[in-house]
């Protein structure tokens, strides 16, 4: 809801697993993809994974609840563009995704 309020920001697509997150991506092609870590079927460090496997300009942002740094790691390794914490997303989201599309 937060993304869908704001004019220069257009949602294409919304996933309940990594599974879905991944043909969705694929199909869609999005500039953008916000993922979270903990998802049914396909966690989100593989569905990252694939998603840019495809190559393009895609970016993926991690939007989480884990702090954890095993976890922030592990997301760049699997090729995020960035983490933000869900504790911050009222005053970073827009600003997070609008950077990521640039």
């Amino acid at each position: 809801m937060i993304l869908a309020t704001d004019g220069r920001i257009e949602v294409v697509g919304r996933a309940l697993d990594g599974d879905q997150a991944v043909a969705l991506a694929r199909e869609l092609q999005p500039d953008v993809v916000l993922m979270d870590l903990s998802m049914p079927g396909l966690d989100g460090f593989r569905a990252i994974e694939e998603i840019l496997a495809d190559g393009g300009n895609r970016r993926v942002l991690v939007l989480s609840g884990s702090a954890d740094p095993d976890d922030i790691a592990r997301a760049q390794q699997a090729g995020a563009w960035g983490y933000l914490m869900k504790e911050n997303i009222a005053e970073d989201l827009v600003t997070r995704v609008l950077e990521a599309a640039d």
